[in-house]
């Protein structure tokens, strides 16, 4: 029997185009090779424009948890108030290192499935002084978005440090650094930006390089920005050797980015995003996301319980049938699937996707009329056309 190709549909790493995988085929050169000194002087560039960052964009080799300790690491010390936003587990996530980096933690914790809204860290800003606000921008275990635009507003009226996790969502959600009050914005390459994993990326405001000079000297070598800042300023410098085909791979994921038009890109994911949930919810599942706070990256599926799914073999047959899909986490797991839908994927790998699920979920006993899912996904994609 022919078996299908596998379409990586889980929240990261995400399928990578093949523009994007010949930059990682190409022959290494020297750090200091002359090309690739103005390449990487092009990728900072694009970076803190796109974002409208008016401080420094950071492109190192580490993964998305490393930018959330180099964010933290950065602009506190430990005896700090930090006040952090949970909507999940990554949110979650953010308290620990904070608590690890002997920072004085509170949460403020949404139920799964809604968000952290700005009235609420306003009540809470009002009562204690924190030195640093954390918020996760998409929430990877539950589907969630933010409202990191209010909240930014919040926040920098309260006069602390805004930093926003952004590995979900960067390059997919709407995201501006000064617009939104983001002081460090964190994210890395195999999400919405479509390229393999191990790429840092941060993006630092004023104020945060500002605070950084004003802690002296920190513990940390290989996180700390004055030790990349002339890096970042001038390419031709060394601190630590750049990951130069993944940095060649992000150009060019910038190239397709700026091809279609940031704005354009972030209302692309909105409409697929919408077309997707309509497709999936039509078969029986619900979505875990509260209406108001779906992300427009990736999606969490519960499964229709009068059908008695085994998750581990739903999960297995979508497989069989042409796309990888992930497990949910926390009190979720085993009651539903996490799906992205992000980055450089199209109107085919869209459709393949549904129908990997259609045929799944046919094949796990659940009653559907076969094509409807896909339907709705195809006469979204004609409208979206005309």
């Amino acid at each position: 029997m022919l078996k299908p190709q596998k379409l990586v549909m889980i929240p990261g790493p995400t399928p990578v185009v093949r523009s994007i995988q010949d930059q990682m085929g190409r022959e290494t050169v020297a750090f200091g090779d002359p090309d690739f000194i103005e390449d990487f002087k092009n990728v900072v560039k694009d970076l803190r424009e796109l974002w409208q960052c008016s401080g420094q964009t950071f492109v190192i080799a580490g993964s998305g948890t490393l930018a959330m300790e180099m964010a933290v690491a950065n602009v506190s010390k430990p005896g700090d108030k930090a006040l952090v936003c949970s909507n999940g587990f990554f949110g979650d996530r953010f308290a620990e290192i904070c608590k690890k980096r002997g920072l004085n933690v509170d949460v403020i914790k949404a139920r799964w499935g809604s968000s952290v809204t700005s009235e609420e860290v306003k009540e809470r800003l009002s009562k204690e002084k924190y030195d640093l606000v954390t918020v996760t921008h998409v929430e990877t275990s539950t589907g969630v978005m933010a409202p990191i635009g209010e909240i930014g507003k919040v926040v920098q009226d309260h006069g602390a440090i805004f930093v926003v996790d952004g590995v979900a969502a960067s390059g997919g959600a709407e995201e501006y650094v000064d617009p939104m009050g983001i002081d460090v914005l964190i994210s890395c390459s195999q999400k919405a930006f479509g390229v393999a994993p191990g790429l840092a990326l941060l993006w630092a405001s004023k104020k945060a390089l500002d605070k950084r000079k004003s802690l002296g000297t920190i513990v940390d070598s290989y996180m700390d920005f004055e030790k990349w800042l002339p890096v970042m300023e001038d390419p031709s410098k060394y601190w630590g050797t750049p990951p130069i085909n993944l940095i060649w791979a992000l150009k060019q994921s910038l190239e397709i980015i700026k091809s279609e038009g940031i704005k354009e890109r972030y209302a692309r994911h909105v409409r697929h995003a919408t077309l997707f949930d309509e497709a999936i919810s039509s078969m029986g599942f619900s979505i875990l996301a509260d209406e108001g706070y779906r992300a427009p990256t990736l999606s969490v599926y519960l499964y229709p319980g009068e059908f008695n799914i085994d998750d581990s073999k739903f999960r297995s047959l979508v497989a069989e049938e042409g796309a990888y899909i992930a497990g949910c986490l926390g009190d979720y797991a085993g009651k539903g699937f996490r799906m992205g839908h992000m980055g450089n994927i199209d109107k085919h790998i869209l459709i393949s996707a549904v129908a990997s699920i259609e045929r799944a979920a046919m094949r796990s006993g659940i009653k559907l009329e076969p094509g409807k899912a896909l339907g709705k996904l195809q006469r979204g994609f004609v409208e979206e056309s005309m």
